[in-house]
């Protein structure tokens, strides 16, 4: 069996796994009877699992929270997870790269110098298949064009970062253009473009607005350029930073202090050499009966009741994780029914094939009029997940709290943290939120430290959060 089929076999049996939950075995023995006084429901067979039409590098499995509903309003956690082909022994692919760099005033001293060492770094690690150019922006923009990077251009492009100096104020926006017009003239010859943003600031110049600078980042993608962002320090805009990211189909990454940024060039490189899908999205219809609550810390859109949510794009060995929040209401069927809660799909950009290719999974419950009987067949691994990406919910929500002085306010979302875990270890036991209640205390003692703290450290500390709940949305690579 190839690598690709295994992968789709471990995708079905991960779904019928999703359907049929608790279901008695079919000997036509009857089944255990639950504690409650309303016996187990008979189950009708569940349907199939549905084969992408076009398989490929990256495949899809899913769980519910609640295998079993009840009629009425109930919640319903579906946890998705998109995984990545290995490609075990394959060579870095070449890369079309432009790396744009903030040489604003504010990055004056050691942020400067750090950044110029981490380019000379990644200049070290081309060869003479992968193309760079370098920009570098204040006030306006500078670059050196797009080349091969040859012995004789690597010590030209060398010589021309040595001599990147701070000045001027913040133009992320035209930064991004002139880094998508390096890359735009040797497109068509790279299946891989990638663009890496550095910047310590918020935009002063040209486009400032969040949404424009958005709307920028959406025209590289839509380009086939992947966005990787990365904020140095404590002054820049972590939301938009994120975002850009996002929009993207890239990486964030918060370098804490610049000594860092070598590393993440260097880890983002590794990542571009090796991606095997872009264009990622995973999207879904709502049936009769289901609602949408929310998609967690992913962007999404909706028209009528399609719901279609935006993934990175995905190196080899690359996991990324996903939980919809939905609501289970006026459901109505026999006892022991299989209701549909959601057809997802997977659609992306197979590079290693550079076709179209998509995975797809369906995810069923069981109507039953018994509560206790539903809440007893919650499945653990979904429990777990979604109440990490709730946890993370509110962590997000503390660390905003924070940057707008509402100290009281942040502690307690850090506080209901505890009552989730609380619940949720009923199903999955305690030891599952051991790492997740040592983590969650660690963030009360930054939230009661936070009045006190200087503004500087007190923005470290609400960008810190963010990520971590990035990490808990279940962000894998996509968040360094």
């Amino acid at each position: 069996m190839n690598r690709t089929s295994a992968f789709i076999a471990l995708a079905a049996a991960l779904l019928l796994v999703a359907v049929v939950v608790g279901l008695p075995k079919s000997t036509g023995a009857p089944p255990t009877p639950a504690p409650a006084p309303t016996p187990t429901p008979t189950a009708t067979p569940a349907p199939p699992p549905l084969a992408g039409n076009h398989p490929g590098s990256l495949s899809l499995s899913g769980k519910l929270s609640h295998p079993y509903v009840v009629p009425g309003t109930s919640d319903v956690f579906a946890t998705l997870e998109v995984s990545a082909v290995d490609v075990p022994g394959a060579r870095r692919a070449p890369v079309n790269l432009a790396v744009v760099i903030d040489r604003s005033g504010s990055m004056s001293g050691d942020k400067i110098a750090q950044a110029r060492r981490a380019a000379l770094r990644l200049v070290d690690l081309l060869d003479e298949h992968d193309r760079l150019a370098i920009i570098h922006y204040g006030s306006d923009v500078r670059f050196f064009p797009g080349a091969f990077a040859s012995t004789e251009n690597k010590e030209r492009m060398r010589r021309y970062i040595r001599g990147i100096a701070d000045e001027g104020g913040t133009n992320i926006g035209d930064g991004l253009m002139a880094g998508k017009a390096q890359l735009d003239v040797a497109r068509s010859d790279f299946t891989v473009n990638r663009l890496i943003l550095l910047s310590d600031g918020q935009p002063t110049v040209g486009i400032t607005s969040e949404n424009g600078l958005a709307n920028v980042a959406r025209t590289l993608r839509n380009a086939g350029t992947t966005v990787t962002s990365l904020g140095v320090g404590a002054d820049f805009n972590e939301d938009l930073m994120q975002r850009l990211a996002e929009i993207g189909g890239g990486s964030y990454g918060f370098i804490r202090d610049a000594e860092a940024t070598a590393a993440l060039f260097e880890k983002d490189l590794s990542q571009a050499g090796t991606m095997v899908a872009r264009g990622v999205t995973v999207s879904f219809d709502l049936p009769p009966g289901i609602a949408l609550r929310e998609v967690f810390g992913r962007p999404s859109s909706r028209l009528g009741n399609r719901v279609t949510v935006s993934m990175p794009d995905f190196s080899a060995r690359q996991t990324e994780k996903l939980v919809v929040h939905l609501a289970a209401s006026n459901l109505s069927g026999a006892e022991g029914m299989a209701v549909d809660v959601g057809d997802f799909r997977l659609d992306y950009t197979d590079l290693l094939t550079s076709q179209a290719a998509d995975a797809q999974v369906k995810l069923a419950a069981m109507l039953t009029a018994d509560r206790s009987l539903a809440d007893q067949r919650r499945d653990k691994d979904a429990i777990v997940f979604a109440t990490r990406a709730r946890a993370s919910q509110n962590v997000e929500k503390a660390a905003v709290a924070m940057q707008k002085g509402k100290f009281e306010e942040a502690r307690q979302f850090i506080r209901e943290n505890t009552f989730l875990f609380d619940d949720a270890q009923t199903v999955a036991g305690a030891e599952a939120f051991e790492g997740d209640r040592a983590a969650n205390a660690q963030q009360a003692d930054v939230v009661r430290a936070a009045p006190a703290a200087a503004p500087a450290v007190q923005s470290e500390r609400v960008k810190s959060m963010k990520v971590e709940a990035k990490r808990g949305y279940g962000l894998g690579s996509s968040v360094y």
